[in-house]
């Protein structure tokens, strides 16, 4: 197999984490006008995230080209989730990624 552009070895357990983030969440994501679950969401973002992945090279990529708008309509994508106002996924996301780089660099 060729080799393909991806976000670096070391980026990789921050993709991974983000998308167990958003599985786990129980949030709602909200894209062009449909509210699709926790689930759906991940397997939305993971198809663009293989179809994105030679033009991704860092997990702020990922965020940006997988998981936070319409590629046909370039509407944001939103998230609610209980307890918590509705944002854009791509803040939520990257808010998400900091927390999860504070945490790892603490071990």
């Amino acid at each position: 197999p060729g080799t393909m552009a991806d976000v670096p070895i070391e980026q990789v357990a921050e993709v991974e984490h983000l998308l167990a983030f958003v599985r786990g969440s129980g949030c709602t994501v909200h894209r062009n006008g449909s509210d699709h679950s926790a689930r759906e969401a991940v397997k939305h973002i993971e198809k663009k995230y293989d179809y994105f992945r030679d033009d991704i090279s860092s997990s702020e990529e990922f965020i940006e080209y997988s998981a936070s708008m319409s590629t046909l309509s370039g509407n944001d994508y939103q998230v609610s989730c209980s307890g918590s106002k509705t944002e854009s996924t791509r803040d939520w996301l990257l808010k998400e990624l900091q927390r999860f780089r504070i945490k790892r660099n603490k071990k």
